[in-house]
């Protein structure tokens, strides 16, 4: 894979030292990395792609942004201990602090928050109490490569979500896509007999009838 020299360009507070290494990941893309200077002094190495437009610094600039916003939150609104704060602050969590365990599968892949939620947490609240919100749900994105935003985000249970994760078996019947767990239960076929039903006839395209 060809590298594009970006030695000396920078991205918000970044400037691209060097190529650092490429990366292969299982659906056989191979993803570049470069090693940057942050204006803090520190050096990191982030993902090409990510490189001004979910990544703008080794890390500092989210902080200083998460410390202004808080502050102003906690003067507008007496919310900071509940459910949906924690909520809003682990979502911008897994999408901008590189040191989350969550990073890799959501800012890494250039998943962000929408600016309008990123930048009031009020803004995020009203939305969330508009559409649904109860205490045992929690948000899901519908396009599960898509950002956090209003209008790919829904409030689901756990079995709603957990249908929705990247890795979930799909498969199609009669012209039509299921989650093979929720075939499961349409069929009343045990999950685990499906999936080998599934593997033993090497497709995806079924006719139950």
């Amino acid at each position: 894979m060809k590298n594009i020299d970006i030695t000396g360009k920078r991205f918000g507070r970044l400037t691209a030292i060097r190529f650092h290494h490429n990366k292969t990941r299982n659906n056989g893309k191979t993803r570049q990395y470069w090693l940057c200077k942050c204006d803090c002094g520190k050096e990191t190495i982030v993902l090409k792609s990510s490189l001004g437009k979910s990544v703008f610094s080794c890390g500092c600039l989210q902080k200083e942004q998460a410390r202004i916003i808080c502050s102003k939150n906690f003067t507008k609104h007496s919310l900071s201990n509940t459910r949906l704060f924690k909520i809003w602050v682990n979502m911008k969590e897994r999408c901008l602090n590189k040191k989350n365990a969550a990073f890799e599968n959501y800012g890494g892949r250039g998943i962000s928050v929408c600016a309008e939620w990123s930048s009031d947490f009020m803004n995020f609240y009203n939305w969330a109490i508009n559409n649904g919100y109860q205490d045992n749900l929690t948000i899901d994105r519908i396009n599960n490569n898509g950002n956090y935003e209003p209008n790919n985000c829904r409030w689901a249970d756990r079995k709603e979500q957990g249908r929705n994760k990247r890795n979930n078996v799909i498969v199609i019947v009669n012209d039509k896509k299921y989650c093979a767990s929720e075939l499961s239960e349409l069929l009343k076929i045990p999950y685990k007999r499906l999936l080998k039903k599934i593997h033993k006839n090497n497709s995806q395209n079924y006719n139950f009838s």
